[in-house]
């Protein structure tokens, strides 16, 4: 064994509050998602309350998506986002659903394609931190709720804006962190007691949500991702708490 193997095996990264060997994240990641799949709309609309929805729709009108234009929606999940932006793009235009996770990109394509959906969208399996495409392909770039599940949050950002043309925008909708005290405590408590009980009677899996409970935790706050994407090469980075900051969506572009 060399020495970098060595380094790779001692290194670890979190899986929720858990400190696990970084390449065994992706797949207990993907064990999540492979358990969580079935009711993850279902899941979505009861922990936000339905606010999910209204979330999506502030980045599809960030987005501003016109016909004709080239879209990647990253971590797509079962596929809210990429549904939406196939009107946008019109029968000249292309969306890309993508998902590390095979069993949440199968669930996705299968809503869309009963939608009647078809030719504008195509379904790739991919890992955010290496994206199979070649440089500057997309004018807009999504990843909603899923870059706070990518263990190399740094190599992901990079990798997006690596397949950014010139010009494009990166929007990162992520659970995030409440600004005021009152609502950050009244979270918490509704996170931890409230969410996996949840988990446990409609997905009977409470430990997955737990996980994502976690997840969210320990994600990076609003400024330091803001600092993450300036990094990684992104201009005029901004962000807009939402629901007082309990979600925030972040905007960058490549110039």
């Amino acid at each position: 064994m060399t020495i970098a193997d060595q380094d790779k095996k001692t290194k670890t990264t979190h899986f929720g509050y858990q400190e696990v060997p970084v390449e065994e994240k992706v797949n207990l990641v993907a064990d999540v998602f492979r358990s969580v799949a079935p009711k993850y709309d279902l899941m979505n609309d009861l922990m936000s309350m339905g606010m999910h929805r209204l979330w999506k729709r502030i980045v599809i009108a960030e987005a501003a998506i016109h016909p004709g234009q080239h879209v990647l929606d990253v971590a797509a999940g079962t596929g809210d986002l990429s549904f939406a932006f196939t009107e946008k793009v019109g029968k000249t235009g292309k969306v890309i659903m993508s998902d590390i996770n095979e069993a949440m990109l199968k669930h996705g394509r299968d809503r869309i394609t009963d939608k009647g959906i078809v030719g504008q969208i195509e379904y790739v399996l991919a890992n955010a931190e290496q994206l199979p495409f070649a440089d500057n392909q997309f004018d807009c770039i999504t990843i909603a709720f899923g870059l706070r599940n990518v263990t190399d949050k740094a190599a992901a950002l990079r990798s997006m804006y690596r397949v950014l043309k010139p010009g494009g925008k990166l929007l990162v909708l992520e659970f995030s962190h409440p600004s005021a005290p009152l609502l950050n405590k009244a979270y918490d408590l509704y996170s931890f007691h409230v969410i996996p009980k949840i988990g446990e009677y409609i997905a009977n899996d409470k430990a997955s949500y737990q996980y994502l409970v976690e997840s969210i935790r320990m994600h990076p706050n609003q400024e330091t991702l803001k600092a993450m994407m300036q990094t990684a090469g992104f201009e005029d980075v901004s962000y807009a708490n939402l629901t007082g900051g309990i979600v925030a969506l972040h905007k960058g572009f490549k110039y």
